[in-house]
């Protein structure tokens, strides 16, 4: 009796061991021909899509070419009168809304919300902001200016634009995605969407946060961090060998 209680444990222990040497294996497997292997949280891509029907490999796996649709560049002049690209040079996670100075209801309520993630990431250089005024000939780099004498975006990367190198609404449209218009209305010229719009190196939309809601300046803050992550993940920093 006492050898078969001992053979027994010993039979146990070898299929535990067995187990455990043979689990991270078989999960790997498995996580590989369900294509969840490498898979980590990311944000959706807005806009159209095309497929071209082309391929690329990726973690060992072939994956189909998408076409997004991205936001065209813009030139515009920044409050300090210097004339500033909105994607510049170096590579930037963007976060963008319209405005104008003249209105006191959602563009003030953007801005400040708008002041309070920008002090989050002001030690954080691979992200931006901008305040785009739809309001060209009202809002001059004066009046921009005077607009924010309580709010320093400089240390913030954070731009107030007007200006713009080509029609504002129809890049607000076609580009961002967002509602812009002017209205006969002499105390409401403009009508501009209540979101922030969060934009990835590629220039794509990675999400929209209406202003309207409630925790969506949270929720963009949150999802700000998760875009830095993604980015840092799929652009590692090179180490230099000596």
């Amino acid at each position: 009796m006492g050898k078969n209680t001992g053979k027994n444990k010993g039979i146990q222990t070898i299929m535990i061991l067995a187990i455990i040497l043979l689990l991270p294996g078989f999960l790997y497997v498995v996580l590989n021909r369900t294509g969840m292997a490498n898979s980590y949280s990311t944000l959706p891509i807005f806009g159209q899509k095309e497929v071209p029907g082309t391929t690329h490999r990726k973690w060992g796996r072939d994956i189909m070419d998408t076409i997004y649709h991205e936001v065209p560049n813009m030139s515009f002049i920044n409050y300090d009168g210097k004339p500033v690209d909105l994607f510049g040079k170096d590579s930037a996670i963007t976060v963008v809304h319209l405005f104008y100075s003249r209105d006191k209801s959602f563009s003030t309520t953007m801005i400040n919300n708008l002041n309070k993630i920008s002090g989050e990431f002001r030690h954080n250089k691979m992200i931006k902001f901008y305040s785009v005024s739809v309001d060209t000939t009202y809002d001059t780099p004066d009046v921009l200016k005077n607009y924010i004498k309580n709010i320093d975006p400089s240390d913030k990367r954070w731009y107030f634009v007007s200006k713009p190198s080509s029609n504002i609404f129809k890049f607000a449209k076609d580009g961002l995605l967002q509602d812009a218009l002017a209205t006969a209305d002499k105390n409401n010229p403009f009508v501009v969407g209540s979101s922030y719009v969060l934009i990835d190196t590629k220039r794509r939309i990675r999400g929209f946060y209406d202003i309207t809601m409630k925790k969506e300046a949270e929720r963009l803050s949150d999802e700000v961090k998760l875009l830095v992550v993604e980015e840092i993940r799929n652009h590692p920093p090179k180490i230099e060998t000596k």
